[in-house]
């Protein structure tokens, strides 16, 4: 911590009422650990029900003004928000790298992909109009609207601790709603240090609040509340189903993000270095901890031994290490649990006959460092073909002709997000029709933008990020029937 300049930026409180609260009600705390050597780094006030409460108060409170606020005026606190991270991305992404490993550059690059929802969204502000639609009879007019819903509880995890809030927040703020963000455990210090950022940047006391602590208290409080009219969630499949049903009784407005399970296909007329590229990115990016990165790799057979070499030189040349080392590309797993979970897919793979080609087990730096791994001939009864791996674990499937590889794609409750490589435009199409997912990368591995909607289909979620339909979640449609 000693190299971040902005030492404002470091705070051990929540954000309650354009307050820092330094102490939970009943003085818990929490540690936040470094993932790479295990040493807590702060100790932050762990807020329960109560805390949470006041925080809503506060929020329901300050959104009449921030809603009647025109939305240029939005607009200009949002801009400003976005240049104040900006100024201060090499700070934020130390805090990054600090509490959740990965690596400095890609820290980097998550500050500015952060910093452009705010951007986005500060001009949508201005753009959420509504319609005038053809009048049923003489004499009257329709109008339809839209208006922000309320108080929106925003949940987001450790993977992506900036830009899960941004992405989340922008569109919120731009409607006109007061958020509570709620972050992950693992990854608070960046959450407090943009809300810090929200503060400088003249969002009102009120509207916007950070509450750190227990997430089964605090998403209990969030959904029972009255006053939370809509909850956004980015985590598991699991915990959705639980917020989803904590939720059902007050019927809040849910946009849930959830877990996914890509395919990455590689067709036998795809442009094969060019998919190997791109599946790297995809695959190993934050040591495979995001929800939209490959969990299943299908390639044709008659390619099958040429790609994987072009996969596995590319795979040797990784470099694993500490997030601030120079030149790594592979950090550590945000904790043990995850490391654990790494090496009991890999172990699975290998039990059930698929053979390790590079990595298979912990890096010899030890602690959360997982070797970065290839396993060829995986069949779908290993684990990663049901469940996300989460980790730097690559299995290789075989696959005969584009009717399997789309049915093995499919097979799966998920539905976030599928690649597959091909140059052949009619397969182009069938394919890309056929996936069963929200997002679908053509020899592209990085889909995530600002300008895109991000979500996806089945037990992966509802509802949309990003793009013309991310404030959609946050607002009202009003119809008024107006007689003259």
């Amino acid at each position: 911590m000693d190299k971040i300049k902005n030492k404002n930026l470091l705070r051990a409180a929540g954000f309650v009422g354009g307050e820092w609260i330094s102490r939970a009600d009943g003085g818990q705390t929490f540690a936040v650990d470094n993932p790479e050597n295990g040493g807590k780094i702060a100790e932050i006030p762990a807020f329960g029900a109560d805390e949470t409460r006041r925080a809503v108060a506060a929020a329901a409170a300050a959104f009449p003004e921030w809603r009647a606020k025109t939305a240029k005026e939005r607009a200009a606190v949002l801009h400003k928000w976005r240049a104040l991270i900006l100024q201060n991305a090499e700070d934020l992404a130390r805090i990054m790298t600090l509490e959740q490993g990965k690596p400095l550059a890609e820290s980097r690059g998550e500050t500015a992909y952060g910093a452009s929802f705010l951007e986005w969204f500060a001009e949508e502000a201005k753009r959420g109009g509504g319609d005038i639609v053809p009048a049923p009879r003489k004499n009257t007019q329709v109008r339809v609207t839209r208006e922000a819903a309320g108080v929106a509880a925003l949940i987001t995890p450790w993977n992506f601790p900036i830009a899960m809030i941004t992405r989340k927040a922008a569109p919120a703020l731009a409607a006109g709603c007061a958020v509570v963000i709620k972050p992950a455990s693992q990854t608070p210090l960046c959450a407090i240090a943009i809300a810090a950022l929200a503060e400088e940047a003249g969002v009102p006391p009120g509207v916007l609040n950070v509450v750190c602590g227990d997430a089964k208290t605090i998403g209990a409080e969030l959904c029972k509340n009255e006053d939370v009219r809509v909850l956004s969630f980015t985590g598991s499949t699991e915990v959705g189903r639980i917020l989803a049903a904590q939720c059902a009784p007050g019927i809040k407005k849910l946009a849930l993000e959830l877990g996914g399970n890509a395919p990455f296909i590689v067709f036998d007329d795809a442009d094969l270095p060019r998919a190997a590229d791109q599946l790297m990115v995809c695959k190993f990016r934050n040591a495979g901890q995001t929800c939209v990165c490959a969990n299943r790799i299908y390639i044709q057979r008659g390619v099958y031994d040429e790609f994987t070499a072009l996969l596995l030189a590319r795979v040797q040349k990784l470099k694993v290490g500490g997030g601030l080392a120079d030149g790594t590309d592979i950090g550590p797993l945000i904790d043990n649990a995850a490391a654990e979970k790494a090496a009991r897919h890999a172990a699975d793979c290998r039990e059930k006959g698929a053979e390790v080609l590079a990595g298979g087990g912990l890096h010899e730096l030890g602690g959360r460092f997982f070797a970065p791994t290839v396993l060829g001939g995986a069949t779908d009864e290993c684990l990663p073909t049901c469940e996300e791996t989460f980790a730097p674990v690559a299995p290789l499937y075989i696959f005969d002709d584009e009717e399997e590889a789309v049915r093995r794609a499919n097979d799966s409750i998920y539905g976030l997000s599928a690649y597959f490589c091909s140059r052949d435009i009619g397969r182009i199409m069938r394919v890309s029709e056929s996936l069963e997912a929200g997002i679908v990368g053509v020899n592209e591995g990085i889909i995530s933008s600002e300008v895109a909607p991000f979500g996806g289909v089945k037990q992966s979620g509802i509802g949309r990020e990003g793009g013309e339909y991310g404030m959609e979640e946050y607002t009202e449609i009003k119809y008024t029937l107006l007689g003259y």
